[in-house]
């Protein structure tokens, strides 16, 4: 078990960022992909670059909210054997270094092994929030509970389509962070972000003062710093997991780890 305590890491982390203006830098990174080893490299790099939560990825064999990239990693981490419970149990052989951890997972594996073993087992292992995006805000009640009382933040998510009420109903539910979805659609890495996402941005920051962080197409530095001028923080995914499969898995660390440095400046300089 990881040095951490989840009933306060993330959200004293998140509100600690905000109080002093710095914005927070999110990696996704799957469990498991391309291997055990390499996923520990790839956390230790992030961390190195100057990352401030781990948004661990659970791979699933039907991620709807994932676009290729991820889902191909999703198959490819599974055809290796991982599972929700080996993923935990990577998480908790990280270093206690390592900043709070989110586990970002589907609702089956979760109904599987069932929510109240999962929630202990996600304490257990160091995780700090949880992001379920195939749950509607409507069905999360039935979750909310299990995490709450194990001192875990329940990430909502809020689609660009949402409505101004929707928009209050889900940011002042969501605890740790709101996730802001950047487009209607999957993740994957994209060229140019959507007009008006920092305006929906804007909007979830007024309904709310839990910090709003902004992920699906945020790939390039510049966009990252686009972004960033109005979120609280920003989250990076496919683009990482694009690097850290290209090429030889003993340098994957290398490569995201100097691509996050430059998002990392670029963020900072925003």
């Amino acid at each position: 078990m990881k040095d951490l305590d989840a009933t306060t890491t993330l959200a004293t982390t998140t509100a600690a960022l905000r109080a002093s203006g710095k914005k927070a830098l999110v990696a996704y990174l799957m469990a498991g992909y391309p291997d055990e080893r390499t996923f520990k490299d790839l956390v230790n790099a992030s961390v190195d670059a100057g990352c401030d939560i781990i948004e661990v990825g659970i791979p699933f064999s039907d991620p709807i909210a994932d676009g290729p990239v991820i889902q191909a990693v999703s198959n490819a981490a599974l055809s290796r054997g991982t599972t929700l419970r080996s993923a935990l149990e990577q998480c908790a052989r990280l270093s206690a270094r390592v900043p709070p951890l989110v586990a970002m997972t589907y609702v089956n594996p979760v109904l599987r092994m069932g929510v109240d073993s999962f929630a202990s087992a996600a304490c257990e292992s160091g995780i700090s929030g949880v992001i379920l995006p195939d749950v509607s805000f409507e069905e999360s009640d039935a979750f909310r509970p299990a995490f709450r009382s194990r001192g875990l933040a329940y990430i909502d998510l809020v689609a660009p389509t949402s409505s101004d009420a929707r928009v209050r109903s889900i940011a002042g539910a969501s605890s740790g962070f709101v996730y802001v979805v950047s487009v209607t659609g999957v993740t994957g890495a994209r060229s140019a972000l959507p007009i008006g996402v920092t305006e929906l941005a804007d909007r979830v920051r007024a309904a709310t003062e839990t910090p709003v962080y902004v992920g699906f197409g945020v790939s390039t530095p510049e966009n990252a710093a686009h972004v960033a001028r109005q979120a609280d923080g920003v989250i990076m995914g496919s683009r990482l997991m694009q690097l850290a499969g290209d090429g030889n898995p003993a340098e994957a660390g290398r490569r995201v780890g100097e691509f996050l440095a430059a998002v990392r400046r670029a963020v900072d300089a925003a």
